[in-house]
């Protein structure tokens, strides 16, 4: 098992924010409710990347910051339709997702 660190962010509707993350290509791996009807906890993931969705109120504070690197942010701002920022340490995006948590996207300055 590789240790890692999985960051939960809090969303209203998670299969409408596992479709949102969809396009950052992020697929859904599982989905938990403790009951038919009760909050959805859900993992997304992309590649080695993991995020944790969940519908449980006190999870997570609603406009969270995480910082993701990827490859291509030009691919990334392309599908969103934004602009992106030369930065000394690396090309970024930031966007919003439908629950208010902000995602600032980087590939780094260099990277191949």
């Amino acid at each position: 098992m590789n240790e890692d660190v999985i960051p939960i962010l809090h969303v209203k509707d998670a299969d409408a924010a596992a479709t949102w993350y969809a396009r950052l290509g992020f697929a859904k791996q599982w989905e938990h409710r403790f009951e038919p009807g009760f909050p959805a906890f859900v993992e997304v993931a992309r590649g080695p990347m993991s995020l944790f969705l969940s519908e449980h109120q006190g999870d997570a504070r609603p406009g969270t910051l995480v910082y993701l690197r990827v490859r291509d942010v030009d691919a990334v701002a392309a599908e969103f339709g934004v602009t992106v920022e030369d930065e000394p340490w690396a090309r970024e995006v930031e966007l919003r997702d439908p629950d208010g948590n902000r995602l600032r996207i980087g590939t780094p300055t260099g990277a191949d």
